[in-house]
């Protein structure tokens, strides 16, 4: 397995490293961290005659290059000391560059072709989640991998890991399942899939017309049953694994139903699928659900992407 992780040196970085222990990781695989410098270098001297003035500022300017490079290196150092000590089985190599973070690191993420790319999230706080900020959106949308925007936890919880899949039936949906089922978890690790229905609700003169209100109910009925064997369905994929899986359905909009359920379970990280196209919902779409969820959410959120053909 390959991964890339974007390191910038901030508590959210920090975060993210102590989250690798709750990803369900393999013994071994391939690290690539990538800490970018947020700067303009000019290009080198030149022999060129040029105004004393534009030559004195460009001098300033590698200056600063020069020490916003230095600084990248040492914390992507760092990182890939932490990760070396947390992932003791993998190769883990580091990488720092600059220029624009979220352009570096899609251009990283390109050249390695990581199954996983992993980055940080502002916080915990309402507001903090809420700002997920622009390199992590970026990266969240245009990556051509699967996407982790890993949240640490605020304090150390002995219990069995717990981990929530959103679910719809679609490909995405399923490919976040089959995920879950591929990764090294500890015994007694909990699963949880689940659906969020939005029932048929007719119009309030449809309320008194009772053939529009009866197709309303079986309509209701017939997606609940339809979504029901398709969790069952996936939840025996899950079987004979060292995972205690269940299935739930709630009914209400999915953006909040994963956001709400996952905190009120105390789940350590959602897995949603990111391309949800031909699904008969068509609820987990990239720039909604998925998008919402990992800007809401209180804990990680894996955003899966199918590989492509």
């Amino acid at each position: 397995m390959k991964i890339l992780i974007a390191y910038d040196g901030s508590h959210c970085a920090e975060s993210a490293l102590d989250d690798l222990v709750r990803a369900g990781l393999p013994s071994e695989g391939e690290v690539l961290v990538v800490t970018v410098a947020e700067v303009w270098l000019p290009p080198p001297e030149s022999t060129e005659q040029i105004d004393e003035f534009v030559e004195e500022l460009l001098a300033k300017h590698r200056e600063k290059g020069k020490r916003l490079m230095n600084e990248a290196e040492i914390k992507a150092r760092h990182a890939a000391a932490r990760i070396k000590r947390t992932l003791p089985g993998w190769t883990v190599k580091h990488l720092a560059t600059y220029g624009s973070a979220s352009w570096e690191i899609l251009t990283a993420a390109d050249e390695l072709n990581p199954e996983l790319i992993i980055v940080g999230s502002h916080g915990h706080s309402v507001l903090g989640r809420l700002l997920l900020g622009s390199v992590s959106q970026k990266v969240l949308t245009e990556a051509k991998s699967s996407v982790r925007i890993a949240r640490g936890r605020v304090e150390v919880d002995p219990a069995p890991g717990r981990i929530m899949v959103g679910f719809d039936g679609s490909n995405g949906a399923n490919a976040a399942v089959e995920t879950v089922r591929q990764r090294k978890w500890a015994d007694g690790t909990m699963v949880r899939l689940v659906a969020a229905t939005d029932s048929v609700v007719p119009t309030a003169i449809g309320r008194f017309i009772p053939s529009v209100s009866d197709w309303a109910d079986d309509e209701s009925k017939l997606e609940h049953m339809w979504i029901e064997q398709l969790l069952q369905k996936a939840a025996a994929t899950l079987a004979g694994t060292n995972l205690s899986v269940e299935t739930q359905i709630v009914e209400g909009n999915p953006n909040d139903i994963l956001v709400r359920e996952a905190e009120k379970w105390h789940a350590d990280c959602i897995f949603v699928g990111a391309n949800a196209y031909g699904s008969r919902l068509e609820r987990f779409l990239l720039g909604s659900t998925s998008s919402a969820v990992a800007s809401r959410a209180a804990c990680s959120v894996e955003v899966i992407r199918l590989p492509a053909k």
